[in-house]
């Protein structure tokens, strides 16, 4: 386990297979075998308390702020990353160029398994996000997406008022 610059919370159990630096976890926070979560010293990424990170997921958060909120659930071999594209190639940097942007997903979501989170996208709380979606735009609370790209499949009813 690769381990620097990481602030932990009360209660946290991270799996010795896993790589973290530059994060800041809350209390309570698992976060299961063979992951990879980083920030940067410029970004330090953020995962709130009592969360749960599923098995072979990567959070990269070295270019930009990612921010995990509370109670939320991601499933395995999800990839939430805040830069993406050709970056050992600069001459293919001219046809697609890095994509790079902050990500934050909301308080008590759940991301399944298999699903990609581009740079950029915001969740709100309450979000589902389907097995095996690309997610490349922002959605608002109690959203239900899935897809590729995701797309709104329906709203929760916000009943916690």
């Amino acid at each position: 386990m690769i381990t620097s610059n990481i602030q932990l919370g009360e209660e946290v159990f991270i799996d010795p297979t896993t790589s973290v630096n530059n994060v800041t976890i809350g209390n309570h926070v698992k976060i299961a075998k063979f992951c990879s979560i980083f920030g940067s010293a410029l970004h330090l990424l953020e995962i709130g308390d009592n969360s749960y990170v599923g098995m072979f997921s990567i959070i990269n958060g070295f270019a930009a702020k990612v921010i995990i909120g509370k109670n939320v659930s991601i499933a395995q071999n999800v990839n939430i990353m805040a830069d993406s594209g050709p970056n050992a190639s600069p001459l293919m940097q001219k046809y697609y160029p890095l994509i790079t942007g902050n990500v934050k997903i909301g308080d008590h979501s759940w991301i399944g398994a298999n699903a990609i989170i581009m740079p950029g996208v915001e969740l709100g709380e309450f979000c589902v996000v389907a097995a095996n979606s690309f997610v490349n735009k922002s959605f608002p609370s109690y959203s239900v997406i899935g897809g590729n790209p995701a797309r709104l499949i329906k709203r929760i009813e916000n009943d916690r008022n």
